[in-house]
């Protein structure tokens, strides 16, 4: 159920739950899906692929040495010769080096190998093996299609890239993958009272969100191409979103009710349609989302540390995935935690798992990041019904899974 609030103006809107407003920032960016693109190998680590990935031919691709040595026809002792366009006849050998290509047999049924050089020792012309077991038929030598054969299914769609998959690729003859697009995202820093360096005076706050948003951003599936500070002041505020060159714009500060909170304002009056005006959630609440009339997105979050990380990883993740055409990171039901949630709005805490239970933070205030830290996850525990788990988008360096 939806709850009703008053804004500053004396209207009557609608308040979504936490999970009503993640469900709308999912379909907000679903609904302005970016485009799919090709880029190349270099550049396609950590970009999820949109095509499943078959390899047009054999890996590999023709017979060739697996060791530097000799390639050997026959029965030894061989005599050595050298490399032509044909196999050498039974009883002969010619240097070659890893990743030559090896001939066929010069008769059937007529075995070939590689001899190791470590295994081997020439003598008046003559190759010997000096291990007795070596070599037998076929040895030191990769045939086609030993890792994979034509037409073979490599990487499936929707892999996350790593620099494996794209060596493979390579090897397949691949100049470039087409991937899921990256959201770009502009940010919006407002606050007269930020100082960005050093320890702030009495009155003052330092800034922390310049420092980690461009990074939290990015592990929350956009890029960051552009950042600026604005003062508490409307018309600022105004140019700042107008200007903003982004899939996304990202505010923080400025979604209270205040004298010196200008975001709704400024979204206003840019004739922004706003999709979310607040969210029945603790911290977080003044969360918002709206859309600009050119289609740019905006998220604005709230000026304290806590809520507005806890409204990104919850809220912002969602909205960039639609955008991207993925999944958002799914909840898990937690047992074992005694939180109880509020009348009306879903409390959102940092927790750590303590023997498969999950033990909320004690710094969760809404502008404390001590207990995100060192958080496991973030709970969600809804005014009624089963306790949520989110994932943090960071990994995490202690701690074991919580019992689910």
């Amino acid at each position: 159920m939806w709850n009703s609030i008053t804004d500053g103006h004396g209207a009557v809107t609608a308040r979504p739950t936490w999970l009503e407003a993640r469900a709308i920032a999912a379909s907000a960016g679903a609904g302005a899906m970016l485009p799919p693109e090709p880029v190349a190998l270099d550049r396609a680590v950590g970009r999820r692929l949109v095509d499943d990935l078959v390899t047009p031919i054999d890996l590999p691709h023709f017979a060739s040495a697996a060791m530097d040595g000799w390639f050997v026809v026959g029965d030894g002792p061989w005599r050595v010769v050298t490399a032509g366009a044909t196999a050498p006849a039974g009883g002969q050998a010619w240097p070659i080096v890893t990743g030559a290509p090896v001939p066929d047999a010069p008769e059937p049924g007529l075995p070939i190998a590689v001899l190791r050089s470590e295994s081997g020792v020439v003598e008046d012309g003559l190759l010997r093996s000096t291990v007795a077991a070596e070599p037998r038929p076929d040895h030191h030598i990769r045939r086609p299609a030993t890792e994979a054969g034509r037409g073979e299914l490599l990487i499936a769609a929707g892999t996350l890239l790593n620099p494996a998959h794209v060596a493979l690729a390579a090897a397949t003859g691949a100049d470039e993958l087409t991937v899921q697009a990256v959201p770009s995202v502009a940010l919006v820093f407002t606050g007269d009272e930020v100082v960005t360096e050093g320890v702030p005076p009495t009155g003052r706050v330092r800034d922390s969100f310049g420092v980690q948003f461009p990074a939290l951003v990015r592990m929350l599936g956009g890029r960051v191409t552009g950042a600026v500070r604005v003062p508490d002041h409307h018309d600022e505020t105004v140019a700042a979103l107008r200007d903003s060159r982004a899939d996304v714009v990202i505010t923080t500060g400025g979604t209270g009710g205040s004298s010196a909170d200008h975001v709704r304002a400024a979204l206003l009056a840019l004739d922004a349609h706003l999709l979310v005006d607040g969210v029945a959630m603790r911290p977080g609440g003044p969360t918002r989302i709206a859309r600009l009339p050119d289609g740019r997105l905006v998220v604005a979050l709230p000026g304290n540390p806590l809520a507005a990380m806890v409204a990104a990883i919850t809220l912002v993740e969602p909205l960039l995935a639609g955008l991207a055409g993925r999944e958002p990171v799914p909840t898990r039901v937690v047992r074992g935690t005694d939180v109880e949630g509020r009348a009306g709005t879903t409390v959102l805490a940092p927790y750590t798992d303590v023997g498969g239970r999950a033990v909320v933070a004690a710094w969760r205030g809404a502008a404390m990041l001590r207990g995100l830290a060192g958080a496991t996850g973030l709970l969600v525990v809804p005014h009624e019904g089963e306790p949520l788990s989110l994932p943090l988008p960071w990994p995490i360096s202690t701690g074991s899974p919580v019992e689910i």
